[in-house]
Formats: C-alpha cells, structure tokens, sequence
C-alpha cells in the first residue's frame, strides 16, 4: 500500500515536471545535420590554410567551389591559379600544375561522396555517434555569428580531431580546421556561400589538356 500511495503522490510531480531542455552541443549539432541534409547543391568561395608545424611553414590557398551532392565537386583555384580538383562522379581527377606540372591524377570517387573531399559528409553523417563532440567557444566570421565544436572521432580517421564553426542564424558551416595525422592543420574558411545554387554548366566535367600525362591510383610512382 505504501509503495501505491508513493506512486500516486510522485505521479502529478512527474505530469508537471520541466521538460528536458536541449544542451547547446546537442542544439548546434542538430541546426548542422539539419542544414547540411537540405542541401543539393553548394557554391562558396574559400581559403585553405595548410600549416606544417614540423617546417612552422604555412601555405594559404584561395579560390571557389561547387559541389552537386552526393559525388560531384569542383575546386577552381585562383591562387595558386589554374589548379584544379574535379570528381565528376565516377573519377577524382587532381590537377596541380603548380606543384606537378604536365600530369594529372586520377582516382576513383571514395565512399559515395566527392572523392572523399566531402569532409562536410562526414561531419554532418551520424556526428553523435561517431565523435566525442564538445564546446569551443564562438567567433565571428565573415560578418556572421557562429558556434564552435570540437570533434574527436571515436574511431581512427582521416583526421585526428576537428573544429568546426557553424552559423547561428542558418546551421551552414562557415569554418572547419583538421589535424592530419601527419600534424598538419588544414583550415578552410567559406564565403559567399549559396546553398541550392545553380552550379556551371560543365562545372564537373574533366578535359585532360594536351600534352598531360594521366597517372592512376598505384600511383604516385605508377602510370597507368
């Protein structure tokens, strides 16, 4: 009888309890995987900085995007100009005439998105289950409010550890820096960003220039 009679007195502080509010990590990660699932197309500008802390050498790097998701991506660099990365869908195609002048690299498109340059995919893809995900501040970026994350993937990946910048107002990321194993740290800054954009016509299509060798996935040291 007692135990029915203390049922019955915690019933109605249960009808009348305070529902569980949603923590910020919790609330910013599901404006990302919200934002991130309503998008077809993407068209930004950006800025990659790569930092080797091993020379304390940084390369920063500039130019556009265009992205048809799943596997379609298009990198048109204005610095260094005329590099060039392209997965068309079934091809990456790497061409870096900078840095690797009269070859291109083709391999084949990695895990159903854009070679595996969507590292956007793999953020917005399950977030809560495949890192430990916590808070790292806020910052203003490109005029526009965001909220970091730290993300340590639970299992090994491409990168160590992530952060990543998303806006308040739209749940985009405008932000991300990664740490390779290697220790490199790649940070991308977008803007100018559309998202459901037409993209150009032809955008993810390859045409090997003339006089450039192709070079295949066995690689770096392999021609096909």
């Amino acid at each position: 009888m007692r135990r029915y009679l203390l049922l019955t007195a915690t019933l109605p502080l249960l009808a009348f309890a305070p529902p569980r509010t949603q923590s910020p990590v919790d609330g910013t990660v599901d404006k990302a995987v919200a934002a991130y699932g309503r998008m077809k197309t993407v068209r930004a500008r950006f800025e990659q900085r790569l930092t080797n802390p091993l020379t304390g050498s940084t390369v920063v790097q500039r130019g556009t995007l265009q992205q048809r998701l799943p596997n379609e991506l298009a990198v048109a660099f204005s610095d260094p100009r005329g590099d060039r990365i392209v997965a068309d869908g079934k091809a990456l195609w790497v061409y870096t005439p900078s840095s690797a002048p009269g070859q291109v690299i083709k391999l084949p498109v990695g895990a159903g998105s854009a070679g595996g340059l969507d590292l956007a995919a793999q953020f917005w893809s399950s977030p809560k289950t495949r890192y430990t995900i916590t808070q790292a501040g806020t910052a203003t970026i490109g005029g526009r409010a965001t909220r970091a994350l730290n993300l340590v993937p639970k299992q090994p990946m491409q990168f160590n550890k992530a952060i990543v910048w998303i806006d308040v107002a739209d749940g985009t990321m405008r932000q991300f820096e990664v740490t390779e194993p290697s220790g490199l740290v790649r940070r991308v800054t977008l803007s100018e960003i559309r998202v459901n954009a037409p993209v150009e016509k032809g955008a993810f299509t390859f045409t090997v220039p003339k006089g450039v060798k192709v070079y295949g996935q066995e690689a770096f040291g392999g021609k096909r």
